[in-house]
């Protein structure tokens, strides 16, 4: 019986102490205090009244990566977080379940405008992934945050993660 309980105790403090070790990060603190400031773009920048129909928008030129040598913080290597941010799929599979994507800080990023600095883009990787019905609905990833860059078709990325958990995206608890 005694067994039982330090069990019980031990898978408690455990989970604890994971949780304590999870931090919600947000997208300023990627940003190490004393890099140069970049203007983000985060309207589309597309002429709407130009825009007979849909395509011309997909055979636009690409735009160019916002300062696409910002600095990261390297501090964050190794750390579990909670981020919130906005699916760009990379990869989906058989099952209509995205496993490759950049996650972004708001909505339209590295599709309709230009893609944010690589020190607000993370590549996130997905054994399950995740059922994405609209682009516009953020979403919680939770994981070990590697400092390391990737380069996409779409953008670069500063940060990796393999996400642990993927959920919609909640106010934390106040």
């Amino acid at each position: 019986m005694m067994r039982k309980g330090w069990l019980v105790w031990s898978l408690l403090f455990a989970s604890a102490s994971w949780a304590q070790d999870l931090r919600v990060l947000t997208w300023e603190e990627m940003i190490p205090p004393d890099a140069p400031p970049v203007k983000l773009i985060t309207a589309p920048i597309h002429d709407l009244s130009k825009m007979a129909d849909t395509l011309s928008v997909e055979s636009a030129p690409a735009a160019h990566q916002l300062a696409p040598d910002a600095p990261v913080v390297k501090a964050l290597d190794g750390q579990t977080v909670r981020l919130p941010g906005y699916i760009v799929p990379l990869e989906v599979s058989e099952e209509g379940r995205v496993t490759d994507f950049l996650l972004v800080p708001y909505f339209g990023a590295c599709i309709h405008v230009p893609p944010p600095p690589p020190n607000q883009i993370v590549h996130v990787t997905s054994e399950l992934g995740v059922k994405v019905d609209e682009l516009y609905q953020p979403y919680w990833i939770e994981g070990p945050m590697q400092v390391k860059s990737t380069r996409t078709d779409l953008a670069d990325a500063g940060y990796q993660m393999e996400a642990d958990k993927i959920l919609v995206y909640e106010l934390p608890d106040q």
